[in-house]
């Protein structure tokens, strides 16, 4: 220690960057001067199965995944902390065995697509937004999570210097490459985070006492009440998880659809077993002594904890920086921020990747060339940068956002791209009036990580709320096969590629 910085830990990071930075240059040559669309989107769909199953995983286990299955298990206990895990693999293994075939088989470039297809560009624009806008929420997570990381391995305890300085960092980083770069470096990251976590969890178990001593918590729900509030969320991940561009980008990059389809399922196991070190070191930090942990370090343990009761985001990292030794910490916070940066570069380019492709190509300038269109996704990248790390800085709990990304999917976007590969009599007018219905909906219960207010008081049943979430999304996907029924005449459903 030297001045409230953690030398060992900054030095571990720092090599982390250097070997992902050359990682990624290595990477982006093997496109071998390519400044295609579908070479800076897709890899040009030459992606090789087991680099395909690795970034798949590493960009669903990034830093929101990790610190927020710790601090969620550590504050809820078993069945709520593993809820987000068990969630986004089922989310994986759906995806894969109904979705990434029909994808991958029609040959389309980003989530859109599909959309414009069925209901034309205007309609797919309007769609577009929401997919955007849970990128750059899911963004501001990892955000979160970098900056808590960096705050404990920088000693910086204002945790908005802290993610001023992991977004600029994560920013430059994703402006360097395409797909191929990012695919190649999640191998790197995937490494480090399995080699990382495994080291940590049986020294931190041990220190609470060993498996039998964790605190599981809830491990069933209590009550029929508790049963349907989680059930709500975890179809909420389920399904919510599936129409992410950051999702198809991969299945998009696999050489063909079997490919497609098998790098999504492994994928769905492998996060689900992920989930297991985090839920360990979340309910072992229920158990540590922490006065005599952070005994000589100058922090308060007492207020600390008494934190962690309300907002447990940086749990992971202080388990990774005084639970264990030395070694196995550097390692350790590493890992975590590798974990990050395997989401963050993902996300932020696949947002660009939609306004880019979806938006301005179609809307503005359809004879876009390879290298126009690599210039104005690295502005966007800036952009989205920019925008997700205001919102991290607004909203600086890890969960709230992670749930909030999964809930504007759900309820908006996969009931519209279920119908639009599934239903051949989905129309646009349908789409549009579905859209307002679904939104009306949701927004009736009110968002309180975005400060709106719930404008219908939905009941609460024995202290948890009314699912309103799967009501929006089930009123949305209604409204939409309905209307496109009642206006097939005046609006009749446009054709798709074969799928």
């Amino acid at each position: 220690m030297l001045d409230g910085i953690y030398w060992p830990g900054l030095v571990a990071v720092i090599a982390l960057y250097l070997a992902v930075f050359a990682v990624g240059v290595w990477a982006g040559k093997q496109s071998k001067g390519d400044a295609s669309a579908e070479e800076l989107l897709l890899a040009g769909r030459s992606i090789p199965l087991w680099v395909g199953l690795l970034t798949m995983t590493a960009t669903w286990v990034g830093g929101g995944y990790i610190n927020g299955t710790a601090s969620t298990t550590y504050s809820s206990g078993l069945m709520w902390g593993s809820q987000a895990g068990l969630g986004y693999a089922a989310a994986l293994l759906v995806g894969g065995l109904f979705y990434a075939r029909r994808m991958r088989r029609a040959g389309y470039t980003t989530l859109i697509d599909p959309l414009q297809e069925r209901y034309g560009d205007i309609a797919a624009a309007i769609l577009m937004v929401p997919a955007v806008v849970a990128e750059l929420f899911w963004s501001a997570a990892i955000l979160v999570a970098l900056g808590t990381t960096f705050g404990v391995v920088l000693g910086i305890t204002d945790v908005t210097t802290a993610i001023l300085i992991s977004s600029s960092v994560a920013v430059i980083y994703t402006v360097l490459g395409g797909l191929r770069a990012v695919a190649y470096t999640d191998v790197l990251q995937m490494f480090l985070i399995i080699g990382g976590l495994l080291l940590a969890v049986p020294f931190v178990v041990s220190a609470a006492g060993g498996i039998t001593a964790l605190p599981l918590g809830t491990v069933v729900p209590s009550s029929p009440y508790e049963a349907a509030s989680y059930g709500d969320y975890f179809i909420l991940l389920m399904l919510g998880g599936i129409p992410w561009n950051v999702y198809f980008q991969r299945v998009l990059s696999a050489r063909d659809e079997e490919a497609a389809a098998k790098l999504s399922i492994g994928a769905g196991i492998l996060c689900a077993l992920m989930a297991i070190p985090p839920v360990l070191l979340g309910l072992s930090a229920q158990s540590l002594d922490w006065s005599a942990l952070l005994a000589g370090t100058g922090i308060d343990a007492a207020a600390l904890t008494a934190r962690w009761a309300t907002d447990a985001s940086d749990v992971l990292p202080y388990l990774m920086r005084y639970a264990v030794p030395q070694w196995v910490g550097v390692i350790g916070l590493g890992a975590v921020s590798a974990a990050v940066m395997s989401s963050v570069d993902s996300s932020i380019l696949s947002g660009a990747s939609l306004v880019a492709w979806n938006g301005y190509r179609q809307l503005v300038d359809p004879e876009i060339s390879g290298e126009s269109m690599t210039r104005l996704v690295r502005v966007l990248i800036v952009v989205l940068g920019i925008a997700a790390t205001a919102i991290g800085l607004r909203v600086q709990s890890i969960g709230s956002l992670w749930y909030l990304c999964g809930d504007i999917v759900y309820c908006v976007l996969f009931p519209q791209l279920t119908l639009a590969l599934f239903d051949p009599r989905a129309n646009r007018s349908g789409a549009l009036a579905a859209l307002a219905v679904g939104v009306v909906v949701r927004l009736s219960g009110g968002v309180e990580v975005l400060s709106i207010p719930a404008y219908f008081p939905w009941p609460e049943f024995g202290g948890f709320d009314f699912p309103f979430r799967t009501l929006a999304m089930l009123t949305t996907l209604v409204t939409a096969l309905v209307v496109s029924r009642l206006t097939a005449t005046l609006d009749p459903p446009r054709p798709m590629r074969t799928a």
